[in-house]
């Protein structure tokens, strides 16, 4: 099981390392092209996905400590689904801010990358609250079962 685990928070750490650093390297090259707004969004955004990787660590660490069915996991599930939500949002109030730009310079990719990125964020969003539901539910069944015995 921890052999599982820590490839999964190796993997959680590798997704967070590309956009870190693109956050330290390429955005601020943009700051020139792109509206404040939109850069304040992108950076506000990456709190956000970072504050939700830290929650996936959380999430692994419980399961490493065999505190999986725990409301300790349903937390980390709902900041993680929250977390996707608001990433979301912030999104979805930027594009209004690229779509002047992306047909200006011909360029639809810079209006698809957020609704590429909205999406994600949506499915990831319903995966939590799915699987947030369903620990709830087992540990209420388990909560009953040790209430029975």
């Amino acid at each position: 099981m921890k052999g599982t685990t820590l490839f999964l928070k190796i993997a959680v750490l590798l997704i967070g390392i590309p956009v870190l650093a693109l956050c330290i390297f390429w955005l601020p090259s943009l700051a020139d092209y792109l509206p404040n707004l939109v850069l304040i969004g992108v950076y506000g955004a990456a709190v956000v996905f970072f504050f939700a990787l830290y929650q996936a660590l959380k999430l692994l660490s419980y399961i490493d400590k065999n505190k999986a069915f725990s409301e300790l996991s349903v937390s980390a599930l709902k900041n993680i689904k929250n977390c996707a939500i608001t990433i979301s949002i912030i999104y979805a109030a930027i594009l209004p801010f690229l779509i002047p730009l992306a047909e200006a310079d011909d360029a639809p990719g810079l209006a698809a990358f957020p609704c590429i990125i909205i999406f994600g964020a949506s499915v990831i969003a319903v995966f939590a609250a799915v699987l947030q539901r369903l620990l709830k539910e087992a540990i209420d069944i388990k909560s009953e079962n040790d209430l029975t015995v």
